[in-house]
């Protein structure tokens, strides 16, 4: 029997990254470990972890699948004890997806066990692996925050801090880092800050994860942002802040207001919702067309629709609907209706389309897969014009720093021109917001040229960190593959 995968329309979308969550003090450490894992399970869902420490031993449960399938099990809980744990929901980035892949990865050092939930990634990773196994290191997994692991392990000695920073002083790249040893959590953001880490409190207890949301839903205080190149050590007595690393210019990824954080988080400053609702205001500004309605594309594009509505004066009105219980697959009896793939998602409200000129208001085009169906779904509903406004620059290029894209020439932006891709989606118009209106959405006057304010090598090129491995006479497939092997 034939198996139609909503997968490839998922891949009309940049992939999330991972999340983090770490906590030390309560005696039901890893339960409130995941909680917070539910709120960032937008992040990563293929796979998830969690690591407690106890006062001697390091219980850890890892499994493929959704954070309340793997922990939802009371023998699975009570088997987490301690008063401090980490934990990390998965989408591969990089290496197969396969258990010895899922994190926190697990160690035993001279100084006692030593976990490590990794979001981000590093590209210099296959060189200093290969460096790795030439001084004799067995790998166990195919994810590079292995390599941290085995340059800790063969750094000069001293304590767990000591090797942690010599081992980051050796890599490049993007990472945001919850690690457990013994009494302490200790959370590490790279030097640019490109990817995301806050800190807050529980009471007494500090808390560390990738977004505000994951300390909401335990009740936990925002205190503020990790800052670029800060580790911060947790331990009974104290929040020790150091600063081991060079500075450099903060660099934080500007998709996470686009898309990857959750819209009721809080980033770097900014309500991620009220950001959204901005930059969809200033793509009406800039490329408004006459409309009866301004539809999102659920649910990502809800914010910007909503802000393109209001600056543009046109009802904002669910125009599609999205079923929430679709999973990665679904039995059909024949190849015949492989084509309607989309609609096991996402469906046309034909009260409100027919004879409409709409605005289809979404955040990002990809492949354009999704597009395409989206556009016919609206023709078949009876608009009478469809109109598709983008709340990001055209994804052009491919990203090395824990974000998931293909190659370049898989990118419809790498390949066509914005005239050619709406044609290939079939829209009247398309249009996406421009850079300096991105920059503008977020408080700046336009975009920095020489020094950008943001990662946004997705849109420009424009690549803050080296692409070590990359560079090194790898082509962009090949170097892509060998990180997926």
């Amino acid at each position: 029997m034939p198996m139609l995968t909503t997968h490839p329309f998922d891949d009309d979308k940049l992939r999330e990254e991972c999340g983090v969550f770490g906590i030390l003090g309560p005696q039901d450490a890893a339960a409130l470990v995941a909680l917070g894992l539910h709120a960032l399970q937008h992040r990563g869902q293929e796979a998830a972890g969690i690591v407690s420490y106890d006062g001697r031993d390091f219980p850890s449960h890892r499994a493929l699948g959704q954070v309340g399938d793997i922990f939802g099990s009371e023998p699975v809980m009570r088997s987490l004890k301690g008063a401090a744990a980490i934990g990390h929901v998965r989408y591969a980035t990089t290496g197969e997806t396969a258990l010895r892949n899922v994190q926190p990865l697990f160690a035993e050092f001279e100084f006692g066990g030593f976990a490590v939930a990794h979001n981000g990634n590093l590209t210099n990773a296959l060189q200093l692996r290969r460096q790795l196994i030439r001084r004799g290191c067995l790998f166990q997994s195919t994810t590079d925050t292995e390599v941290i692991i085995h340059l800790m392990a063969t750094a000069r000695g001293g304590n767990v801090i000591d090797r942690l920073v010599e081992a980051l002083r050796q890599v490049e790249g993007a990472y945001s880092l919850v690690c457990i040893a013994k009494d302490q959590v200790i959370g590490v953001r790279d030097p640019m800050g490109v990817r995301p880490l806050v800190l807050g409190m529980l009471g007494n207890y500090p808390v560390l994860a990738s977004e505000t949301v994951a300390l909401d839903i335990i009740g936990a205080e925002y205190v503020r942002d990790i800052a670029p190149g800060e580790m911060v050590v947790l331990t009974e007595q104290t929040v020790l802040s150091l600063r081991p690393f060079q500075t450099a210019p903060s660099k934080f990824c500007i998709f996470e207001y686009i898309y990857f954080a959750r819209p009721d988080s809080f980033t770097e400053g900014h309500s991620v919702y009220e950001v959204r609702k901005r930059i969809g205001a200033q793509l009406a500004i800039e490329s408004h067309v006459d409309a009866d309605l301004i539809i999102p594309v659920p649910d990502s594009g809800v914010p910007a629709a909503l802000g393109y509505a209001e600056e543009s004066k046109v009802p904002f009105d669910l125009g599609i609907v999205r079923n929430h219980y679709v999973g990665r697959t679904f039995i059909q009896p024949t190849d015949k209706i492989r084509h309607l793939g989309v609609k096991l998602k996402h469906n046309a409200n034909r009260h409100y389309i027919k004879g409409k000129r709409v605005v289809l208001v979404d955040d990002s085009i990809v492949r354009g897969t999704t597009s395409v169906k989206i556009v016919e779904m609206m023709r078949q509903a009876g608009a009478a014009e469809v109109h598709m406004r983008i709340s990001s620059p055209p994804t052009s290029h491919s990203c090395f720093y824990g974000i998931d894209t293909p190659e370049k020439e898989k990118l419809l932006a790498h390949k066509m021109s914005v005239e050619e891709m709406q044609a290939y989606i079939g829209a009247d118009s398309l249009a996406f917001i421009s850079i300096d209106g991105l920059y503008k959405a977020l408080g700046h006057a336009k975009r920095d040229g020489v020094m950008p304010q943001y990662c946004d090598a997705c849109f420009t090129g424009h690549y803050p960190i080296p692409l070590t491995d990359y560079d090194h006479g790898q082509a962009e497939v090949a170097y892509l593959a060998e990180r997926r092997a």
